[in-house]
């Protein structure tokens, strides 16, 4: 640095030239803050698009997650109506297969 110090005003010829140079280099300091400010607020409305985007997608992910969790649970109890079906057909199997042979050696047995 100079061992001059800052006068807003000079009043010879050096100084207005330092000054000129300092001035410059404040403005120029100035326009680079500006040109970083302005890259900051385009970065940051780019961000808050993503996230609205992001959060569009949410949205979409949770509706297609309600509608798998209905689907599942239709399924689910599908499912269980066919697993009762096939027990009572079964079941049922098993009584007439009993009936057809208990029925012929009780009939069979009464008569010997």
């Amino acid at each position: 640095m100079s061992d001059r110090l800052y006068d807003p005003h000079p009043s010879d010829q050096g100084y207005s030239q330092g000054g000129n140079n300092q001035t410059a280099r404040v403005q120029d300091e100035i326009n680079e803050a500006v040109s970083q400010m302005q890259k900051n607020i385009q970065l940051t409305s780019q961000r808050g698009e993503r996230l609205d985007n992001l959060q569009d997608k949410t949205d979409a992910l949770a509706g297609q997650a309600s509608n798998f969790r209905r689907g599942a649970n239709r399924v689910r109890k599908q499912m269980w109506w066919k697993d009762m079906k096939m027990r009572m057909c079964i079941i049922i199997g098993i009584i007439v297969l009993m009936i057809v042979i208990i029925v012929p050696s009780v009939i069979y047995g009464k008569h010997h």
